[in-house]
């Protein structure tokens, strides 16, 4: 199976880029946009001068707590950049969502409170609603977080969306929103007894 595959597979129809838009962005921002990958593993990321960000990880189910994901995440961090993902919230009936979550907190990942993220998905149009995980080294502000995320989904998400997939992605300001007063921590819900 291919990298291609690989996160096809593991990635829902609705987070995925087309494989042309990888191959778009790797050939004609290659200077940014990279892929690692090993026998056991795929992430596809974006470096700026500023900071990171992880598009995607995948780690092959039968490699999974050999450490893979930590070195994927120790090598990132050695750059000594803010490094910014994005996850789906916890879903009780996906186990991989919970065990995601757990991983990133144990990595010194916080969550962006008072980030809100949700796209529609060229896809399927229906609306995709995200949360943002941040590793700040030098303590960076959710401010600064999400003017990176806005950076990044201007430079790489909506990178030739028209030419590629025939319609436009949704400008940068109905996705993406700063409000201080969003209460929701994702590493508290984390804690939550099942079903509370």
């Amino acid at each position: 199976m291919n990298w291609y595959e690989k996160l096809n597979q593991y990635f829902p129809v609705e987070e995925m880029k087309s494989k042309k838009h990888f191959e778009t962005l790797l050939k004609e921002k290659g200077d940014v946009y990279h892929k690692d990958e090993g026998e056991y593993h795929v992430m596809m990321y974006a470096e700026f001068d500023s900071f990171i960000f992880i598009d995607y990880v995948y780690v092959s189910p039968q490699s999974r707590g050999q450490g893979i994901g930590s070195k994927l995440m120790e090598k990132l961090k050695a750059k000594g950049k803010p490094i910014i993902l994005e996850v789906e919230p916890v879903d009780y009936d996906d186990t991989d969502t919970e065990k995601r979550l757990h991983f990133y907190h144990r990595e010194g990942f916080k969550h962006a409170q008072s980030i809100g993220y949700t796209r529609k998905s060229i896809a399927t149009q229906e609306l995709n609603t995200l949360e943002i995980l941040y590793w700040a080294p030098d303590q960076e502000s959710e401010e600064i977080i999400y003017e990176k995320m806005k950076e990044m989904y201007e430079k790489i998400h909506t990178y030739k969306d028209e030419e590629i997939y025939g319609e436009a992605y949704q400008p940068v300001e109905e996705v993406l929103t700063i409000d201080k007063s969003r209460d929701v921590d994702l590493f508290e819900e984390l804690k939550k007894p099942k079903g509370v």
